[in-house]
Order: C-alpha cells, then sequence, then structure tokens
C-alpha cells in the first residue's frame, strides 16, 4: 500500500518521526514537488433551510438472491456486485443478510450462534430507471452462476432535505496498492 500527502517541509519534518514509528520495517520516501496548481479554499456551506422535499415517480427494483459463501474472483460476490453496479452508475444498492430461508436446493439457511454454516441467504436491492437496470442484466448474468434475480415496477417516495450547496474537501489523500 503507498500513501501521498503534499506538506511544507517543515510540517514534514515535524511528522517524520511519528511516520517512522507508524510503518515500522515498511519504507518511508519523501521527495521535493513543485506546486503548479495550490488547491483552493473551501467555500462556506449554506445554512440547510428548514424542512424536505417531497420527490415521487415510478423506477424499477432489483433484487437479486445469492448465497453468503458465493465468490466472483476470489471475493464475495455481494461485495463485486456492490463495487460492479457502483461502478455502472446505479443510485444505490443495499445488502441484506437473511436469517432464515432456503433457496432452489431446498437447503434451510439459519443465521444462529455458534453456527457453522457461512451461507446464509444474501439480497441485493437496487432501485433506479428500467433502462440502467436492463443494461445491468448482462452483468448479472455473467456474475451470478447461482441465484436468483427479480426485476418490479416500484413507486419512488423520496424525502431529501432542500438542496444545499455542498464543496468537496480540499485536502486529498490517495492511497494505492503496489
Amino acid at each position: 500500500m503507498k500513501i501521498e500527502f503534499i506538506e511544507t517541509r517543515e510540517k514534514v519534518d515535524e511528522l517524520l518521526g511519528k511516520l517512522e514509528d507508524m510503518v515500522g520495517s515498511g519504507m518511508i520516501e519523501v521527495q521535493e514537488t513543485t506546486i503548479a496548481k495550490p488547491a483552493q479554499a473551501s467555500k462556506t456551506r449554506k445554512a440547510p433551510v428548514p424542512g424536505h422535499i417531497k420527490i415521487e415517480g415510478k423506477a424499477k427494483i432489483l433484487r437479486i438472491y445469492i448465497g453468503e459463501s458465493d465468490q466472483w474472483l476470489g471475493k464475495p460476490l455481494y461485495e463485486a456486485l456492490v463495487r460492479a453496479l457502483r461502478a455502472n452508475d446505479l443510485a444505490g444498492v443495499t445488502v441484506y443478510r437473511g436469517i432464515l430461508g432456503y433457496g432452489a436446493n431446498r437447503r434451510v439457511h439459519k443465521d444462529r450462534a455458534l453456527h457453522l454454516s457461512h451461507d446464509a441467504s444474501i439480497m441485493l436491492s437496487v432501485v433506479d430507471t428500467e433502462d440502467k437496470l436492463q443494461a445491468f442484466l448482462p452483468t448479472v448474468d455473467k456474475m451470478v452462476q447461482e441465484g436468483l434475480a427479480v426485476l418490479s415496477d416500484v413507486d419512488i417516495i423520496k424525502y431529501s432535505p432542500r438542496a444545499v450547496e455542498i464543496s468537496p474537501s480540499p485536502v486529498e489523500i490517495s492511497a494505492s496498492k503496489e
């Protein structure tokens, strides 16, 4: 893992001892950097307007039922699906872990203390436009080897705070695996 940050020479010198303790046997690299464009100060946040707005409309809900032990490229399938949904810019997803259920194989999955099976039922729930969900279904076909996907109509009733202008933080920290 590599973590980078940009700071003044004085601040780096001040932090170097603490960083050495944190890194242990790892490596610390310090290099001079020329700033071509400095960070801009963040805009102040406007005070929120009391109350909320209500948004209503038609959409679709995609529910994907899989097992907790299902894998995709060595990682839990539900995590891989969440990453794929996010990469495809779907509105959002919630992952639910079932406490009791069974699927096509008729084997009961029960969530209980000291239970050795780690194959609880998992449901991912995604609400978005029909076009976006239909466009994502080939990815589901590719990734889900055993499971069920259900597409249904839904009426959206969304409560949101009134529009508030929020600027992103001017500090950016990047981390990358090497």
